[in-house]
C-alpha cells in the first residue's frame, strides 16, 4: 500500500494535486469529467470585494509552451460566491481555499472576514494586485507590503492562509519571509510571469491590456527554482506550481520542497489533467516502491555525504 495523503498546514488531503485558481472554476464544473472529489483540494478562481467585468477581448493567447492570459479577476464578487457558488462547492467532499484579491490592505481583510464560514478550509492569498494607495506597485513586489496584507487578513480569519507570490520580483526569498513573518501559514508559489505577444500583420498587441500573466511549460524551470530556493529560507509548508502538466513535473516541484502542487494550464490542455496526475503519482510510488509521498517532500536538497 502507497500513502499518498499529506497535511498542508494542519490540513489532511487526499493527495498533494490542487486544482490551481482561475483554471479550475470552483471544482463543480469539472464533474462531468471525473470525480472532483477525488482531488486534494480545490482552489476557487479569484474573488474580489465587488463584482468585476474584467478586460475586453482578446484575453488569451497561446504562445510557444505557454498561454498568455489578462483576464482581469473578471468575478461576480464575494457577495454573488457565498450566495450562489458555496453552495455548490459544499457538495465536493474535499478541501476548498478560497482565492482572494484585493486592491487595499482593507479589502483583503473584509474579504477574510466574509469568507471564514463552513466550506471554506482556507484562503490562497493573491498579493500580485496592484495596491492602489501606493501607486498601483503590487503588494506582491514590496516585503513590506506583503507582510502588511497577511497580517490583516491573519487578523480577520480563522481560516488557514496561504499566500501565494508573484515570480515578478528580484528576490522571491525576501518575499516568502515577509510573508511568514505576517504569520502566513503557508505559501504558494509562483503566480504568473508577466509577457505579451505581438500580431505582425496588425503590428500591435495581441492582448488588449497589452501586458497579460504568462503560465504554462514555459514558466517551469523559473518557478522549480523559485521553491526550491524558498524551501531553503522558509519553515512554512510550500504549494507548487507553475507549468505542472506532468509527473514528472510535479515530482520535481515535491523534490524541490513543495507538500503539494496546484494543475493550472493542465486543466485547459485535458480535463482529466487532476485524475491522471493522482493515478500517476500513485504509479510512480508503487513503481519506485516508496510507501509514502511525504518522504520525497524536499528530498532533492539532501545530499548524501562522500
Amino acid at each position: 500500500m502507497t500513502n499518498l495523503a499529506i497535511d498542508l498546514m494542519g490540513l489532511t488531503l487526499k493527495n498533494p494535486v490542487l486544482g490551481a485558481s482561475g483554471t479550475y472554476g470552483s471544482g463543480f464544473e469539472f464533474l462531468p469529467y471525473y470525480d472532483v472529489s477525488l482531488m486534494g483540494g480545490i482552489i476557487g478562481k479569484g474573488t474580489t470585494l465587488r463584482a468585476k467585468v474584467g478586460n475586453p477581448p482578446g484575453r488569451l493567447f497561446e504562445t510557444s509552451s505557454g498561454l498568455l492570459n489578462c483576464i482581469g479577476l473578471q468575478n461576480g464578487g464575494v457577495d454573488y460566491f457565498l450566495r450562489e457558488i458555496l453552495p455548490e462547492v459544499r457538495k465536493i467532499d474535499t478541501h476548498f481555499f478560497a482565492n482572494i484579491s484585493g486592491s487595499t490592505i482593507e479589502e483583503y481583510g473584509i474579504l477574510a472576514e466574509k469568507l471564514d464560514v463552513d466550506g471554506v478550509s482556507g484562503l490562497e492569498v493573491n498579493i500580485s494586485c496592484p495596491n492602489v494607495k501606493a501607486g498601483g506597485l503590487a503588494f506582491g513586489t514590496i516585503p513590506e507590503d506583503a507582510l502588511a496584507v497577511t497580517k490583516e487578513v491573519k487578523r480577520k480569519t480563522s481560516k488557514k492562509v496561504m499566500v501565494k507570490l508573484s515570480p515578478n520580483v528580484t528576490s522571491i526569498v525576501e518575499i516568502a519571509q515577509a510573508v511568514e513573518e505576517g504569520g502566513a501559514d503557508g505559501i504558494s508559489l509562483i503566480n504568473t510571469l508577466l509577457g505579451m505577444a505581438i500580431d505582425v500583420e496588425k503590428q500591435e498587441p495581441v492582448l488588449s491590456n497589452i501586458f497579460g500573466g504568462l503560465s504554462g511549460p514555459a514558466v517551469k524551470p523559473i518557478g522549480l527554482r523559485m521553491v526550491y530556493e524558498v524551501y531553503e529560507a522558509v519553515s512554512i509548508p510550500i504549494v507548487g506550481l507553475g507549468g505542472i502538466v506532468s509527473v514528472q513535473d510535479a515530482l520535481e516541484y515535491i523534490l524541490a520542497g513543495a507538500t503539494a502542487i496546484q494543475l493550472g494550464t493542465a486543466n485547459l490542455i485535458n480535463p482529466l489533467a487532476g485524475s491522471v496526475m493522482i493515478q500517476g503519482l500513485e504509479h510512480y510510488l508503487v513503481e519506485h516502491q516508496i510507501d509514502d509521498i511525504r518522504t520525497l517532500i524536499g528530498k532533492a536538497h539532501h545530499k548524501e555525504e562522500v
